[in-house]
């Protein structure tokens, strides 16, 4: 039976003409939320947003709302919204900046509004060409309009808005580090505790920071209410989400579906998303939330797109990345392609995670081109175990930031799932995909 599939909230104007200019997002409801908000006490903005149980998009999955009520009380307070999405196969944040850039805007000036921010800043990936383009065409559209700068739409409250481009490393994606980047210095993660953003922000400031995803649901919210985006999904994963589903599927792509009531196996084969798995092969296994996930097979196709579910089954929604694998599919390739990934980005902050990437990186391609032991399965466990003690999910911290505990989850999953691939790799001295 078919998914039913409700209106979309954040692609609703995509693929309408030139979506991405002032015109038409006025022509289709812009910045009317933020009339609204203005209008509003930012008390009663943040409590709407708390009653909608809006989760953050970006992979933690914090509930924005209550984030923001834990700003520490100082002045002054700055917003920083992440663009900088930098997860393999996670493609949702770049297709709004470049398809409907003024909702990021007005999303972002209600949350500044609601939190009492002095100043307002977009944090885009350095490689987002097109997306940095279309933001920075939007922000100078918004000031000429008068949605952004001094007494906006005669409301008495006045903000600036910042498009800061990003240098492209991937740990610039972990709110501290982007921070640190947007300070002008290396992207090192900050130590948490002092330093989350909401007591120790931007300029030792409360600052909150909010995906793109994020914040461009706040202007449906603002005009539809919290309780109407919260009668969706079930549980505390309300509303839709947008989904970057990629791998071996008929057709790859961003779909925003309704959560909880969506399964895995509506987007894999549902002809209105992914449309089943390519030249008719069986689905062998798949990521179920961007590279740091713990792998799925495919007895978990049912399982509700639900943060909760997810999670209670050792995995997470995380970036919102859905990557599919058919039985012809190398796991051992798949596995050593992410763990490559982890170690060129490792920050080297840590020793776990600049040095243990290092290694199992080594490791697996060793085996992968044929030249394992059977012992380095073992190695490989061990090696992880120290990056992440006990090897499970959610994993121990044993570095400043998530991205060394994430390094073992490829690794563990694809041993402990497809343990007789490695075995073949081994014994045969070659890949059997190849």
């Amino acid at each position: 039976m078919a998914v039913d599939v409700p209106q979309p909230i954040v692609t609703r104007r995509f693929g309408l003409h030139e979506s991405w200019t002032l015109r038409t997002y006025l022509d289709n409801g812009g910045y009317d939320g933020l009339r609204k908000a203005l209008a509003m006490s930012r008390d009663d903005l943040v409590e709407n947003v708390k009653t909608a149980s809006l989760l953050g998009r970006g992979g933690a999955g914090f509930p924005a709302g209550q984030k923001w009520s834990m700003l520490r009380k100082a002045e002054p307070v700055y917003l920083v919204v992440n663009g900088d999405e930098s997860e393999p196969a996670t493609f949702k944040d770049h297709q709004l900046m470049v398809t409907d850039p003024h909702q990021v805007v007005e999303g972002a000036l209600i949350c500044a509004f609601a939190v009492g921010a002095a100043q307002a800043f977009i944090f885009v990936r350095g490689e987002f060409a097109l997306g940095l383009e279309r933001m920075t065409q939007a922000v100078n559209e918004a000031y000429e309009y008068g949605a952004i700068g001094r007494d906006i739409f005669g409301s008495g409250w006045s903000i600036d808005l910042v498009v800061h481009p990003g240098a492209g490393a991937y740990i610039c994606g972990e709110e501290t580090a982007l921070l640190e980047s947007l300070e002008g210095k290396r992207g090192f993660p900050r130590i948490k505790p002092p330093y989350f953003p909401a007591a120790i922000g931007l300029y030792g400031a409360p600052t909150v920071v909010n995906n793109v995803e994020t914040v461009s649901n706040l202007p449906w919210i603002t005009l539809n209410s919290g309780d109407a985006f919260a009668a969706m999904g079930e549980g505390r994963s309300t509303g839709t989400r947008i989904f970057s589903l990629s791998g071996r599927v008929n057709r790859p792509g961003n779909y925003e579906v309704e959560m909880a009531k969506t399964t895995f196996r509506d987007l894999f084969y549902d002809e209105r998303f992914g449309n089943g798995i390519r030249d008719g092969r069986e689905l062998k296994a798949f990521i179920p939330g961007g590279a740091s996930a713990p792998w799925f097979g495919a007895d978990k196709v049912d399982m509700p797109l639900d943060q909760d579910e997810v999670g209670k089954a050792g995995s997470m929604l995380g970036s919102g990345s859905i990557v599919a694998m058919d039985d012809t599919t190398c796991m051992v390739r798949a596995a050593w392609r992410i763990t490559r990934f982890f170690h060129h980005e490792s920050c080297g902050q840590c020793t776990p995670c600049r040095e243990g990437a290092g290694w199992v990186d080594k490791v697996m391609y060793r085996i992968e081109q044929g030249a394992g032991r059977e012992e380095d399965l073992d190695l490989l466990l061990d090696v992880c175990d120290n990056i992440a003690p006990g090897l499970s999910w959610p994993p121990q911290q044993t570095t400043i930031c998530v991205l060394g505990p994430s390094i073992p989850s490829s690794i563990v999953s694809a041993i402990r799932m497809f343990r007789d691939e490695f075995l073949v790799h081994i014994k045969e001295g070659a890949c059997p995909f190849t």
